[in-house]
């Protein structure tokens, strides 16, 4: 699963970067039931590095663009609502954020942010990156079901039988 969703996603970025410029990302599988990110790919700020842990725990915190609650592609229309933004990418020159959530009627599949140093992003940028959804939501669930076909029938309960 990790080296299909990865090769996936690395794949669609160098096709989005065609179209819509970032300068780092964070694209991450979602557990479908809980939401919760695992298998992240992605490129940051070397001097952000450290400061992933402190990363992650805004990104569950703030509100602001939530995967948890997006429904459409969308931009950090007030970048000082977002706790994320305002204690965190913000000292890393980061002047917007783009993010897309991959959501079907059977959960909550991914999530990807793309980081941009210097602009915004425009509205045709955000209706392209609502086509790449549409897209790439059922390849993306396909990818997360595979990690439970490879593991299942596999741990202390079935090997008791």
């Amino acid at each position: 699963m990790a080296t299909e969703s990865r090769a996936l996603r690395s794949a669609a970025l160098a096709e989005i970067g065609r179209v819509v410029s970032f300068d780092a990302y964070v694209w991450a599988l979602t557990d479908p039931e809980t939401s919760v990110g695992t298998a992240p790919v992605a490129f940051v700020p070397p001097a952000l590095m450290p400061d992933l842990p402190r990363l992650i725990r805004l990104k569950y915190l703030t509100p602001v663009n939530r995967w948890t609650s997006l429904s459409r592609a969308a931009r950090l229309d007030v970048p000082a609502a977002s706790l994320v933004w305002r204690e965190l990418l913000q000292g890393h020159g980061v002047t917007d954020v783009a993010s897309v959530v991959f959501r079907d009627r059977y959960g909550c599949w991914a999530f990807l942010d793309l980081w941009r140093l210097g602009g915004t992003f425009a509205r045709d940028e955000l209706a392209f990156l609502d086509e790449v959804v549409s897209l790439l939501t059922g390849h993306l669930r396909r990818c997360v079901a595979l990690c439970f076909a490879a593991t299942a029938g596999v741990g202390p309960a079935t090997q008791a039988r």
